[in-house]
C-alpha cells in the first residue's frame, strides 16, 4: 500500500525475535520457527528500547556511534506500531490478531468502555484477554532461566502479565539497577533476559525526535547498550530491539475530531491513538462511518473497514475473540498527520514525538546482535 510499510509477520518481525533466541540456545520450547538467525549461545540478553526505530538510529551516526556501527537488517514491529502492541508479540510470539493486545486502547467486546492497555483495568483479567502461553512460558518449561528485568510498578501490571507472564520478574527503577540485575541474571545458563527502556520514548513524545533533548537520551541508551556488552561475559549474547519508531506532528498536521463533530455520527466510541484509530460504530453504520472518514482525512490516511484492514493482513490471523476489539473502522495516518481527539484524549494533545501507523519510520525497528 502506498507510503506504507506491511508487517513481516512469520519472516522478520518482533513476535520472531525470541523464537530465534531459543533456537539460538538449542531448545525446542514449542514456538513457531523463525526467519531470524541469531548466533548458538548459552545465554541471551534482550534489551528493548522504546521508541528506537530503525530509521531514525541510522539517521544519528554521532549520537550513537556504538550501535550505529553495528546496525544491520531491521524487522518490523506489528500493527498497530504501538508499545502495548509489540511488547505483547514480543512476549508471545504471536500477532496482535493472535493476542489481542490491538491498541493503546480498543474496546472491551459487549461494553461502550474502552482498555488502555498501558494503565490496565482491574476489571478485565489479563489472562482471559490473553490466554495463550507466552514464550517466556515456553521457554522456561524447556529448561531456560528467563528473567525480566523492568521498572518495580510494573511487576504486576496487566501487560506484563499478558505478555511476559512465566518469567522471573526483577524489578529496577534506575539505569544502574537494570544493567546489574541483567548481568546477574545473564550468569545462568541456558537463560534469556530481557530489559526494557522506556526513557526515549518518554522524551520523543514530550520534546519530538527532532530535539537536542532526544538526541542527548539517545547517547545515553548508546553508552548504556556499550557499557553492557563490555561487562557482560563474551559467552553471552546482545540482541538490542525495539517496539516501534515515531514521528513528529505539527500542530498544522493535526485532524481534530472535535472540529469535524460529523466524524462521529454512528459512531459508538472512539479508540486507539492519534495515528492509528480504532472507530467503533452502531449497527449498520459502518459504510457512513468510513465514508465520512473518508472525506475528511482524504490523502492524509488510509480508512478501512475492518474487513478491509484484516484482509490485508495487518493484524494476523485473528482470532474470533479478537476480532470485535478492532475497530469496525480503522484509520492509520500518512506522513505526519494525526488524529486527535482533544475532548476524549487532551493528554495526546500534549505530545510532540507520536507513533501507531504504518509508515517506514515507525513500523522498522533495528535487531542488533551484540
Amino acid at each position: 500500500m502506498n507510503g506504507f510499510t506491511p508487517p513481516a509477520y512469520a519472516d522478520r518481525s518482533l513476535g520472531d525475535i525470541l523464537p530465534a533466541v531459543g533456537t539460538a540456545l538449542g531448545v525446542d520450547a514449542g514456538l513457531p520457527p523463525s526467519n531470524i538467525e541469531l548466533p548458538a549461545a548459552q545465554s541471551y540478553v534482550v534489551f528493548l528500547v522504546d521508541g528506537l526505530g530503525h530509521e531514525l538510529l541510522r539517521d544519528h551516526p554521532e549520537e550513537a556511534p556504538f550501535l550505529h556501527a553495528h546496525l544491520g537488517e531491521p524487522a518490523t514491529v506489528g500493527v498497530p506500531s504501538t508499545t502495548a502492541t509489540s511488547l505483547t508479540s514480543l512476549g508471545t510470539a504471536l500477532t496482535p490478531g493472535g493476542h489481542g493486545v490491538v491498541g493503546f486502547t480498543s474496546r472491551i467486546p459487549g461494553t461502550d468502555h474502552l482498555l488502555n492497555a498501558l494503565f490496565w483495568s482491574s476489571k478485565v483479567d489479563p489472562r482471559e484477554w490473553q490466554p495463550h502461553p507466552t514464550a517466556f512460558d515456553r521457554l522456561s518449561a524447556a529448561g531456560v532461566a528467563t528473567t525480566v528485568v523492568n521498572k518495580r510498578d510494573f511487576e504486576s501490571s496487566g501487560l506484563t502479565v499478558a505478555g511476559h507472564r512465566g518469567a522471573a520478574f526483577v524489578g529496577a527503577d534506575r539505569v544502574g539497577e537494570r544493567l546489574a540485575a541483567v548481568q546477574a541474571a545473564a550468569r545462568q545458563e541456558p537463560s534469556l533476559t530481557y530489559m526494557y527502556d522506556g526513557d526515549l520514548d518518554w522524551t520523543g513524545h514530550r520534546y519530538g525526535v527532532d530535539s537536542p533533548q532526544w538526541e542527548q537520551q539517545l547517547s545515553m541508551i548508546d553508552a548504556a547498550a556499550e557499557h553492557l556488552r563490555e561487562t557482560l561475559p563474551a559467552g553471552t549474547r546482545v540482541v538490542v530491539v525495539a517496539d516501534h519508531g515515531m514521528v513528529d506532528s505539527a500542530p498544522d498536521a493535526r485532524v481534530e475530531v472535535d472540529d469535524h463533530p460529523d466524524l462521529l455520527d454512528g459512531v459508538v466510541v472512539l479508540g486507539g491513538e492519534a495515528r492509528f484509530r480504532h472507530v467503533y460504530c452502531r449497527s449498520g453504520a459502518v459504510d457512513d462511518v468510513s465514508s465520512a472518514w473518508r472525506g475528511v482525512m482524504g490523502e492524509r490516511a488510509e480508512v478501512l473497514t475492518r474487513d478491509e484492514a484484516i484482509g490485508l493482513g495487518w493484524f494476523g490471523p485473528v482470532d474470533p475473540a479478537v476480532r470485535p476489539r478492532l475497530g469496525d473502522v480503522v484509520v492509520a495516518c500518512r506522513d505526519a498527520f494525526s488524529v486527535m481527539c482533544t475532548s476524549a484524549f487532551p493528554y495526546e494533545a500534549t505530545l510532540v514525538g507520536l507513533h501507531g501507523s504504518l509508515t517506514s519510520t515507525e513500523m522498522l525497528v533495528p535487531v542488533i546482535v551484540l
